[in-house]
Parts: structure tokens; sequence; C-alpha cells
């Protein structure tokens, strides 16, 4: 199976039980109705990214369904925490491009969502042979990536909450989901 479609998509849980409040992520993330089977980091080759509410429509409860996952969870009240997904798209379609997950305590959307981006577009570019400084900063490898020619598009998809003021379990989720 390659698939040919992808979606992202994110959300919050919150409950006395950790495993409840991870269900209530995934629902609130819309994704609660199927088997998740965590995959790597590859994006196939052509795969377009959809609409989420396109990409529910062709999935079937009970269904196994792959996805990158990214999941973070506290019972700290009021700890930040986030799962993040990020995305690099090749200019050439006939090649794969990256996706990586993030999970973080005390990072902000940007921060998380960033990291989780610069994480793709670097595996990305060290698999196209673009050289660049490892120590420099995102936004400046960002440039030199983009400039290279080789890579289209990097982005990222995150989702942050602080952990529940009476310390019931908080749970984040970040998601590309496949569909065939």
């Amino acid at each position: 199976m390659i698939p040919s479609r992808a979606f992202l998509t994110k959300g919050t849980g919150v409950h006395r039980d950790k495993l409840a409040s991870f269900e209530l992520a995934l629902r609130d993330a819309g994704i609660e109705k199927y088997n998740l089977v965590s995959v790597s980091s590859i994006l196939p080759p052509g795969c377009r990214m959809i609409p989420k509410e396109e990409g529910l429509e062709y999935l079937s409860p009970g269904e196994i369904v792959y996805s990158v996952l990214a999941r973070n969870q506290t019972n700290e009240a009021h700890r930040l925490v986030a799962s993040a997904v990020g995305t690099a798209v090749p200019v050439n379609e006939d090649n794969y491009g990256y996706i990586s997950e993030h999970h973080s305590f005390g990072e902000d959307e940007d921060t998380a969502g960033m990291y989780a981006e610069d994480i793709a577009a670097t595996m990305l570019a060290t698999t196209l042979g673009i050289e660049f400084d490892a120590d420099s900063a995102w936004q400046e490898r960002e440039q030199l990536y983009r400039a290279s020619g080789h890579i289209i598009n990097t982005s990222h998809f995150c989702q942050t909450a602080k952990g529940d003021k009476s310390g019931l379990w908080t749970t984040v989720v970040a998601a590309m989901v496949f569909v065939e």
C-alpha cells in the first residue's frame, strides 16, 4: 500500500484516567474510530495533502489506518505539553519527503512546531545531499534548503495544552493520517 493522500489533524483530551484522556484527544482530532498504526517518517512520492474533512470521508470505523502520530501527556497542573508533526516536501514529486513527530514539555506551539519542521527538512536535506551547517539557526537552514531548488515546502502542525489545574491527565496529539 502506497498512500496517495494524507491529512493533518490534532486534538486535546482531559480525564482522570490516562488512557481515557488519550481517547478524548483522538476524538477531538476526529480519528478515534480507527485502528491507528504508527508508521515512521516517509511521505510517499506524489502523496497529496487534503483537508481533514475530505480525508475522513475515505475512512470507515474500525479500519486499520496508518499515521505518523505525535502524542504527549501530563498529570502535572499547568505543565505545558506539545505534540507536533513536521513535513518536508521535495520539488521533484517522484522523490519521497519526510514527516517528523516531536513531543515536548515547556515549548509553545511555534517552538515545538518549528522544531518538528526543522527535523523533517533536515532529514530530507541530508538525503538530497544539500550541504549545510547543522549548528546554524533553523531560519538560516530553511532559506538554504529552499534556495537549493530541491525542497519546495516545509510546514508543521502542532497541538499544545497546559496540564489540567486539578491534576487530571491532559493529552495532546498531532497526526498525519494516510488514506488510499
